[in-house]
């Protein structure tokens, strides 16, 4: 999924064992455990406008649909049509190829403000599964775990965390998990994460080596299973990761595979119209040839 109206975007800087900066990917890290994709849309207050995201393909990777504010409409080339809303997941896994549309639903295209608010994450597949058959799978928010702990509210969105398993269908060792804090508090991961970790600042603020660190900043930690924070009150944070893969990922528009020919066979194939379409939906964004 790609919108630039609701991408936020924020450069990278090192501050001793983090590096913080934009959204997935940034210079100085292209992926964190296997997440390799991470789009922020909005907050943004649309009057008039709506999102509408026409048919696009994907290779080699699952999308993460997490809204905070606001609903969607998912469609897809295997017949799935999911409406999402906040706090429920929609996980679609491309595989070998599947092509879909994102747009907000009918009966919300009343001139009415709307806001839209939330993530649009790609979880890069195993090498063993790049070439599987699309999935897709929807969880609903009461679905996921959630717990509360020193003065914190957590979910588990996708993965495993804390000793507990979401029931996200993921085919790697991966968590995302939801944090909220009202009055603060010291966030201590320790054995309750593992691999990369990142940080995203949704909202409120944090402290981490001796650096205020506002929302809109994600964070990577430089080290493996180490990552202690402390959250001001009002915060709202995503902390994401896991095991990395062995191999390098490429990307590119919206194709990941570890494969470069893969990547352009998908690429010929869209281009010539032969890539799995969508039967309900004839919109199709073209391949953007970059010129250089």
């Amino acid at each position: 999924m790609s919108n630039t109206d609701l991408i936020i975007e924020e450069r990278a800087r090192d501050i001793g064992d983090f590096l913080v900066g934009r959204l997935l990917p940034f210079r100085k890290k292209r992926m964190v455990g296997p997440f390799i994709y991470i789009d922020h849309m909005g907050p943004v207050t649309m009057q008039g406008k709506y999102a509408d995201i026409d048919q696009h393909p994907h290779i080699g990777l699952s999308t993460l649909t997490f809204l905070l504010e606001g609903e969607m409409v998912h469609e897809d080339s295997i017949g799935s049509h999911q409406r999402i809303a906040p706090g429920s997941v929609n996980w679609m896994t491309a595989g070998k190829g599947v092509s879909h549309t994102e747009r907000t639903p009918a009966d919300l295209r009343t001139g009415a403000p709307l806001t839209m608010h939330g993530y649009q994450i790609w979880v890069a597949l195993p090498k063993e599964k790049e070439d599987m058959d699309p999935e897709f799978h929807h969880i609903e928010a009461q679905e996921l775990p959630a717990w509360q702990e020193a003065n914190m509210e957590f979910r588990l969105v996708a993965g495993k965390a804390y000793g507990r398993r979401s029931p996200v269908p993921v085919h790697s060792e991966l968590f995302m998990v939801e944090v909220k804090s009202n009055e603060g508090g010291v966030l201590e991961t320790g054995d309750n994460l593992f691999g990369e970790i990142g940080i995203c600042i949704v909202s409120g603020s944090i402290q981490a080596c001796e650096h205020h660190v506002e929302e809109g900043n994600m964070l990577v930690a430089k080290a493996q299973d180490s990552c202690n924070l402390t959250l001001n009150p009002g915060t709202h944070i995503l902390i994401f990761g896991g095991k990395p893969f062995s191999e390098e990922r490429f990307i590119d528009w919206n194709f990941v595979s570890s494969d470069k020919a893969k990547i352009e066979a998908a690429k010929a194939a869209w281009k010539e119209k032969s890539f799995p379409l969508m039967s309900t939906d004839s919109s199709y964004i073209p391949y953007p040839d970059f010129r250089r």
